[in-house]
């Protein structure tokens, strides 16, 4: 099989083309024949060298058919998404024709998708749909905040929202953008930057989805109410941690402040098959959710994928696909 290699950390160029085995049936794992893989920042990070775990084989997620399962957890043949479990990170990723991921981190899908449109789903709504009703305890009718909203997660997370009630701003860093959003059933569009706390009516908010990150955290904990919950899902606006961050000064009295990463579904309470991942494809074939991929690449394109992802356009999930 053909496989996708970081040659050296830095620019999209450094990936490099490989004919390896197709890797071997493991107890407690799937062999997935990949169809399509999303793009994440994630893996830009990784590519520059910037994450503490790095496989030469990157890609944390995909979408495929089930080549062995040594366990019959899945039976060959099913279509699956796999996310996380390590993919891209302590053990080869998707950038492949074939990976091998652990059962927990498999959940199956049956839908007439097309491989591309499937592949814009897994991690972007996994994270989006355990964020907002796991770690905010999303509601309908809550006021909520998305911080990123033109993000691929940012869209995931409003189309989640809208549909389940609740009514939603977004930021965007491009009021050009705006139109994106209020298609996707935002009431409101705000410019994106520092002490938007200060633009805001006073503690205004239920909840705040914030995929900036630590750059603009402290000033999230200003837009929501007493008993309001704030959830760290990204950071787009850098991995640089919060300088000098004391809680017991700092943080408002009785807001409550989570984080949750991808990287941890298929442990223990952060199962992949809590997420109604069905349900959700079934919901875009449907129309309810807009999240076809904003671009799509052939398998050899990598590096042109790659080259438009740091562009940071911000339009949508970028989607490689693999074969037909």
């Amino acid at each position: 099989m053909r496989a996708i290699f970081l040659s050296n950390p830095g620019k999209p160029s450094t990936y490099v083309f490989k004919d390896i085995p197709i890797p071997e049936p493991l107890p407690g794992h799937a062999v997935i024949q990949i169809k399509a893989f999303g793009l994440n920042h994630a893996e830009a990070h990784m590519r520059k060298g910037e994450w503490s775990e790095i496989h030469p084989i990157s890609g944390v997620e995909c979408v495929g058919i089930v080549h062995s399962c040594p366990g019959n957890e899945f039976a060959v043949g099913t279509k699956v998404a796999a996310i996380m479990g390590g993919l891209g990170r302590t053990i080869p990723g998707t950038y492949a024709e074939y990976t091998r991921a652990k059962v927990d981190n498999v959940v199956s899908i049956e839908s007439d998708l097309s491989w591309e449109n499937l592949a814009a789903i897994p991690e972007s709504y996994a994270t989006a749909w355990s964020a907002l009703f796991r770690n905010l305890e999303l509601e309908k009718d809550q006021k909520l905040l998305i911080r990123g909203g033109t993000s691929s997660l940012g869209q995931a997370a409003i189309n989640l929202a809208v549909n389940a009630g609740a009514k939603v701003t977004a930021t965007t860093r491009n009021l050009d953008r705006a139109a994106i959003l209020k298609d996707l059933g935002v009431e409101e569009v705000i410019l994106e930057g520092p002490e938007l706390s200060k633009r805001l009516p006073y503690k205004s908010f239920d909840a705040v989805l914030d995929l900036v990150g630590n750059s603009v955290v402290m000033d999230s904990l200003e837009i929501v109410r007493r008993g309001g919950r704030v959830c760290i899902a990204g950071w787009l606006g850098g991995l640089a941690p919060i300088k000098d961050f004391n809680p017991l000064l700092q943080m408002p009295t009785g807001v409550h402040l989570s984080f949750f990463g991808s990287p941890h579904f298929g442990m223990p309470g952060i199962e992949v098959s809590d997420v109604p991942m069905q349900k959700i494809a079934e919901d875009v074939a449907k129309g309810r959710y807009k999240a076809k991929p904003a671009e799509v690449f052939r398998f050899e394109d990598i590096t042109r994928a790659h080259e438009v992802l740091d562009q940071g356009n911000g339009t949508g999930k970028l989607v490689v696909k693999v074969s037909e």
